[in-house]
């Protein structure tokens, strides 16, 4: 159990100490991030965690109207609920302590939003709370995938990034993904280009 009485059975082995250095010689552990892989029981923290991530990362970019559509239209407790329920499709979400602060979803075979290859897994979300952005929860999240793709055989990591959205881009093509495609995402009214990126293993 995790001090404040979290059951610790159904998280992966991914923990991390955030270091704010006090000066040059010594550093103070924060904060623990354990990662959870989801469950119906997790639907919760999963939704908020999705609403405020995405509003986070693309409100100022967007209508508040396409913005409210997309997040009834993905975000909603049925829309969640199928997707946990979807054998082919996992979420994650990384606590702070018991603070949901970003999420993971992947998708194997016919759950992927692409045709891409039955042996390739897409990462379709990766999110983390602004306030925890520079702090590598991104990668830790990542790296994540990278170990199960590797436990599953996978050939292909795949994914796709507005084409609007520099600071994802550069850290997946820092993390040896490729531009390789492009697709329509549609986010309200909005007809948007992202740009589909793959990793092989």
């Amino acid at each position: 159990m995790f001090n404040n009485g979290i059951d610790k059975s159904n998280y992966l082995p991914f923990y991390l100490c955030i270091f704010e250095h006090k000066n040059k010689r010594k550093a103070h552990c924060m904060n623990t991030i354990a990662i959870k892989k989801v469950s119906l029981s997790d639907l919760e923290p999963l939704q908020s965690i999705c609403k405020t991530t995405f509003v986070e990362t693309f409100a100022d970019l967007n209508t508040p109207e396409n913005i409210e559509n997309y997040l009834h239209e993905n975000f909603s407790v049925a829309q969640l609920s199928s997707e946990i329920n979807n054998p082919n499709s996992d979420f994650y979400l990384a606590f702070s302590e018991s603070e949901p602060i970003g999420y993971l979803k992947i998708n194997f075979k016919d759950a992927q939003t692409e045709d891409i290859t039955d042996n390739s897994l897409e990462i379709q979300r990766i999110y983390v709370a602004q306030a925890f952005h520079g702090k590598k929860m991104g990668q830790l999240l990542l790296d994540n995938v990278f170990t199960i793709a590797k436990q599953t055989a996978i050939d292909y990591i795949w994914l796709g990034v507005w084409e609007e959205n520099h600071r994802a881009i550069q850290f997946y093509t820092k993390n040896g993904f490729e531009v390789f495609d492009k697709h329509l995402f549609i986010l309200g009214v909005d007809e948007q280009t992202d740009l589909l990126m793959r990793f092989k293993l």
